[in-house]
């Protein structure tokens, strides 16, 4: 699967914890998409056009109102990264 660099690096961040918090208009549909890392840093990368294509390729996932968080086809998608810590 052919995956853009802001779409691993978001999903990158999502495996390690991170999740995504959407705001929504009046008519519902979605105006903001909020990455925030496991640490509580925003992730500049992640923006609605970025959202949407994960959510459309079902490797982020939203259970019961809840942020967004990866999925095991997102798991799986993600290459690994070093982690400079």
């Amino acid at each position: 699967m052919n995956i853009s660099k802001f779409e691993q690096r978001t999903l990158h961040a999502l495996a390690r914890g991170g999740l995504i918090r959407v705001e929504k208009d009046d008519k519902g549909k979605i105006h903001t998409a909020t990455c925030v890392t496991r640490e509580g840093w925003l992730l500049a990368d992640c923006t609605v056009a970025t959202f949407r294509r994960l959510r459309k390729r079902r490797l982020i996932a939203s259970k019961d109102g809840s942020p967004y968080r990866i999925t095991r086809e997102g798991l799986h998608a993600v290459r690994a990264q070093l982690d400079n810590r």
